[in-house]
């Protein structure tokens, strides 16, 4: 029988897409589709054409079943290359080819700084203190001669949009990003011929504050981290048909204005005057009357490169849900949902007349609860032109994290059709789904995706709303896997790494910055921190797993190094205890006192010493993959001398820890701590004691959190974490659905059971961290996971329990889309499994027995199901009562009052309390 088969258009190193990318030799991947059972890639071929068509490379029929970052096969590209690339394979029964793929564009950036001939410009004389204006830069020219092509290479210190002849360039927003200004600065390129015409042109830019110049860090925060002058690089390359190359450049010729932009500030939002508007200020023949000069600036240090992920943009738009009138009579719009980015308005009014926007996240006694932003004004004011048409506005170079938002000053009454959210953040592409009979789980799980894409804005930040949203070590690393599995972010976290590496080996002891890029003075960010600093291994790591990609470790490696040097090191005098006061331990344990959100039950010298031999024995894995020998086994070695330090300081001879806490016990299991069989066995008891203690609430924080259940599922006592995952109590995963939360919270009771906003200052209802859970619901319930790094082998090991009658994953590997499931029909266990092409499952079936292999296809399996009595139930007590599952702690079914949180149940204080700033 004959199937068809056909060959995606292949993709390049890790890009979305590629249009000015920085890899001169990109490693090229392909996915191929059939429905032929069992299907492997027998051999491929590969032609590379260049840019006139001729051909660059062909590599005839090349037997293997790569398909994966498959070296590039022709010569390596220079600056401006361009090339088109097409696959097709053999394979399948009859090895037969498929069709050749379409075709796929790749082009390089500026590769080398002497591609640059464009000067910085800027429009500022970095004597100002307050916000600036956004500024209007331009510059006219003309075209005599037949364009045949034409690139625009830009970049800035600060934030900018860029137009032609009136038109807007790409629709990128928040150009070029946050990155490590000192050291990196990434640019992007744009195909502009469309836009380009015979005679008078005019290249212009809007340059906003952003990052560079702009307020950073809460407390009041402070301006201008990296300079006091903005700027613009900016390089339009105008390609003619007889082969001459024409370049229009910034410098000293640009001249500079001021427009409606009056301020547009990332934590306190945008004014915008209309009446200020300059008609036509981007097209030829407008009137520079009033405009000066820019200034040059000399080069920046850092060095200009490609960027390796893709850009921020507007992904969607949200309607008004609800229109509410507050008890003080404001007019608020509900938009349903926590999300991030920003209004855009459609109103009509006199000149003058002017509206402000308020955001929040909640409502707090039925008005939006700006607390929580601490002081972050995130308001946005737009004033009309009055042209007595509807006027529409959408802020430029700000975002709010919200889903209230207060209207003042409305002209005449409310429409709220004329009102609309706008959706922001790095465009990835979703790759990772999850379902299960419980709605209140789903709703979890969705809520984890809304943090991730909210906090995803250009880097991984902690919140996305008050006056921080900072790139976090520790909050990505404890999520990373997670977010591999959601989201193909590879390319946006290679490009955070790369910054994280510069900002840390800039350091003299190496250590690992608590946020990246690095803006916080010491003593806070002077040291190392246990976890945080981890987010060198652990995120590169978790790359990996998920890419197979061993160029990514050894681009790292030079960091992950660093850290484990300046990590053991610390610890060195005592041992190798790790005993610094200002360890953050098990940051966020829900029993901590409330304004010491690192005093946690468990102690903070034991978190770091866990965290530091998992991050040796990750390092010693990676050394082996890298063939570095020498350092392998050095860390090898060094992993065993911590892990007995680690059993001598904290491990009884029974297996008891010293901090009889969840997430000690987690930690020790997951990272195999305890030197005996018999001393982990008593553990695993242990931690099923302390969670049926607890009254399956959860007792953990940053630390403990992304691996309670599966130490839970390694003691043999997965019932219990398919309890803890169906508790609603606070504080557990779904109390904050019973809340009405659309995003994970950063405290486990931001929002108290009266309804009121927890009153601590460090308080935010959209981090991601406490979603690393949902790593567990794909892995473990749904039983989809990599065998291996890279995903050509597959892992389905599904856990069926609790109330639970059916769960579900799929992930869009790197070879096609795999899928696991199960549900329960009758006396049945049904577990269906998808293999994509080209890649193989071993399938461990619920009730034991050898592992079941298969290859690509869809697969059905059934079981003997046999409902467990005494298994962990949604309503009434959790547990048989009497069964030595019994807990005895007389908790309420989820379905009743939710009573007050009790900490010596793993439930922290909700009373009133003072608040704090803190990480992540």
């Amino acid at each position: 029988m004959q199937y068809p088969t056909t060959v995606t258009a292949p993709t390049f190193e890790h890009h979305r897409h590629a249009l000015g990318i920085g890899e001169p030799a990109p490693r090229l991947s392909w996915r191929t589709l059939t429905d032929e059972p069992d299907w492997t890639q027998r051999a491929y071929r590969v032609r590379i054409a260049g840019a006139d068509g001729a051909i660059l490379a062909d590599t005839g029929r090349t037997p293997g079943a790569e398909s994966v970052l498959v070296p590039w096969p022709g010569p390596p590209l220079v600056s401006r290359d361009r090339a088109t690339v097409r696959v097709r394979v053999w394979g399948g029964a009859d090895d037969t080819p498929s069709p050749w793929s379409e075709p796929a564009n790749v082009e390089t950036g500026l590769l080398d700084p002497a591609d640059w001939s464009a000067s910085f410009v800027t429009p500022d004389t970095g004597d100002d203190e307050g916000a600036l204006p956004a500024a209007l830069l331009r510059r006219d020219f003309r075209i005599d001669a037949d364009i045949a092509s034409a690139r625009l290479y830009t970049t800035g210190l600060g934030v900018y949009e860029t137009e032609i002849n009136g038109v807007r360039v790409g629709d990128e927003v928040l150009e070029p990003g946050w990155s490590s200004y000192h050291h990196r600065l990434r640019h992007r390129t744009h195909d502009v011929t469309a836009l380009l015409r015979p005679g008078p042109n005019t290249i212009g830019a809007l340059l906003g504050e952003g990052w560079y110049t702009g307020r950073l860090g809460w407390d009041g925060g402070s301006r201008h981290h990296y300079g006091r002058r903005r700027a613009l690089l900016a390089q339009l390359e105008l390609h003619h048909t007889d082969g001459t190359v024409r370049t229009v450049v910034t410098d000293s010729a640009w001249h500079r204005a001021t427009g409606p932009v009056l301020r547009s500030e990332l934590y306190d939002g945008e004014h915008y005057d209309a009446c200020l508007e300059r008609e036509g200020w981007s097209r030829p023949g407008h009137d520079t009357r009033g405009w000066s000069r820019v200034s040059e600036l000399p080069p920046p240090t850092a060095r200009i490169t490609a960027p390796t992920g893709p850009p921020v943009r507007r992904t969607r738009t949200v309607p008004v849900r609800e229109v509410l009138t507050t008890p003080s009579g404001r007019t608020v719009a509900d938009f349903g949902q926590n999300l991030v980015g920003r209004l855009r308005i459609r109103v009509t009014g006199t000149a003058g007349h002017t509206v402000t926007l308020r955001h929040a996240e909640v409502l707090e006694h039925g008005e939006i609860a700006v607390r929580p932003l601490r002081r972050a004004a995130a308001t946005d004011t737009y004033v009309l032109r009055g042209t007595g048409k509807p006027e529409t506005w959408e802020p430029r170079f700000t975002f709010h994290g919200f889903r209230y938002a207060e209207f003042d000053g409305w002209p005449g009454p409310f429409d709220e059709a004329a009102v609309e959210a706008v959706v922001l953040h790095t465009d990835l592409e979703r790759t990772g789904w999850f379902d299960s009979s419980d709605a209140t789980v789903n709703r979890f799980h969705e809520n984890v995706v809304h943090s991730l894409l909210g906090n995803f804005v250009d880097l991984p930040t902690d919140c996305p709303q008050r006056d921080e949203r900072m790139g976090w070590t520790g909050d990505i690393a404890v999520f990373a896997p997670t977010a591999a599995f959601l989201y193909r972010c590879t390319g946006m976290l290679t490009g955070w790494l790369r910054d994280l590496a510069a900002e840390q080996l800039a350091r003299p002891d190496g250590s690992v910055p608590l946020v990246v890029p690095d803006i916080l003075d010491p003593p806070m960010g002077g040291q190392p921190h246990a976890l945080w600093g981890d987010a060198a291994v652990l995120v590169p790591w978790a790359l990996y797993r998920e890419t197979g990609d061993p160029e990514l470790l050894r681009t790292q490696y030079p960091s992950m190094t660093a850290w484990i040097a300046c990590a053991s090191g610390h610890g060195a005098e005592g041992g190798g205890l790790w005993r610094d006061p200002d360890q953050l331990g098990d940051w966020l344990d829900p029993g901590a006192p409330p304004d010491d959100p690192a005093a946690a039950r468990t102690d903070a010298g034991l978190v770091a010493l866990a965290h530091l031999v998992h991050s040796t024995d990750l390092l010693a894995d990676i050394g082996e993959l890298l063939d570095e020998k020498d350092d392998a086994a050095r860390h090898r070695a060094l992993a065993a001398r911590l892990r007995g330090a680690f059993a001598d300081e904290f491990v009884t001879p029974a297996g008891r820890l010293s901090s009889d806490s969840q997430t000690a016990y987690a930690l020790a299991l997951c990272f195999g701590l305890f030197p005996e069989e018999a001393q982990r066995r008593h553990a695993g008891e242990r931690l099923a004691h302390l969670v049926r203690r607890a009254g399956f609430r959860i007792a953990t924080g940053f630390a403990g959190t992304p691996l309670i259940c599966e130490a839970l599922c390694l003691a043999g006592h997965a019932p219990l974490a398919h309890r803890m995952i169906a508790e609603r109590h606070c504080p557990s995963w779904l109390y904050p659905v019973t809340m009405g939360a659309t995003t994970i919270w950063e405290r486990w009771d931001s929002m108290l059971p009266d309804g009121s906003v927890n009153p601590g200052q460090m308080t935010s209802f959209n981090h991601y961290a406490l979603g690393s859970v949902a790593d567990w619901l794909h892995r473990t319930v749904a039983g989809l996971a990599a065998a291996a790094p890279g995903w050509r082998r597959i892992m389905v090991a599904p856990t069926p329990g609790g109330t639970l009658t059916r769960a579900w994953a799929a992930h869009l590997t790197p070879y096609g889309r795999a899928e696991a499931g199960w549900r329960i029909e009758g006396a049945t266990l049904v577990v269906e499994v998808l293999v994509p092409p080209g890649a193989r499952a071993d399938i461990h079936l619920p009730g034991g027995g050898a592992p079941l292999t298969r290859g690509a296809g869809r697969h059905v399996f059934e079981v003997p199901h046999v409902a467990d009595g005494r298994r962990a139930t949604v309503t009434g007590h959790p547990f048989v009562a009497g069964s030595d599952e019994d807990c005895g702690c007389g908790s309420l079914g989820p379905g009743a009052a939710t009573p007050p949180c009790d900490p010596r149940a793993g439930g922290g204080d909700t009373r009133p309390r003072p608040g704090n700033a803190g990480p992540g």
